[in-house]
């Protein structure tokens, strides 16, 4: 039976766990959650999710959430992405935390804030704060890649797939590929892996507009 996958397309988290489905080639399917306009809110949903959010996995009776928890049960499950030693494990849960904390704790909600809020709720001054934030992080990652491949090992794991969540979107959140030539590279390689595609093409979408 097919894994479900509640999520909407504009969601970065619920992205990198359909990549992290899409490319350990497992069964699943999509359920489209209506965000925007409040399909997380209704005690329906919040049955399913007490925190009230977007993605939520579910495995026959297993339901999780968290994205980086369902990464860490969809690559134990199939043996895949998760490094290729405990070291490289360990490795591999200290980006996802620094993704948690520092890349889509931040992307997350500065990509929010500017492009799906209404305009006169945005706010400057938080924005610039986020928009701050978010480059002192992609600059740690910047120096990481130079020199290597990927994040946490001699090949892509789901670390990289978790910081790299919010980056294949395209709407403005003050992230431009240009500014970080190593960043830029390595979005390549992930993107030239079999099965990868744009998080637009792997969910249905809540909003129209820019992709």
């Amino acid at each position: 039976m097919p894994m479900k996958l509640h999520c909407f397309g504009e969601s970065g988290n619920a992205y990198k766990v359909a990549l992290t489905l899409t490319l350990t080639n497992q069964d699943w399917d999509p359920v489209f959650v209506d965000f925007f306009n409040g399909a997380t809110r209704t005690p329906e949903f919040r049955a399913l999710n007490v925190m009230g959010e977007v993605p939520v996995l579910e495995d026959g009776d297993l339901v999780l959430t968290q994205s980086a928890v369902m990464q860490d049960y969809i690559s134990s499950k199939s043996g895949k992405l998760g490094g290729r030693s405990a070291a490289e494990r360990r490795e591999v849960l200290r980006w996802m935390f620094f993704d948690n904390h520092k890349v889509s704790g931040v992307a997350g909600p500065l990509r929010f804030n500017m492009n799906f809020l209404p305009e006169d709720k945005r706010n400057a001054d938080v924005n610039g704060f986020l928009a701050m934030r978010l480059a002192s992080a992609l600059k740690v990652m910047e120096t990481h890649l130079t020199g290597r491949n990927w994040l946490a090992g001699e090949d892509m794991t789901i670390a990289d797939i978790a910081c790299a969540g919010y980056l294949f979107y395209t709407e403005p959140f003050t992230f431009a590929r240009t500014d970080y030539p190593q960043i830029d590279r390595w979005l390549d390689a992930i993107a030239a892996r079999p099965g990868w595609k744009h998080p637009y093409d792997l969910m249905p979408r809540a909003l129209s507009g820019a992709a």
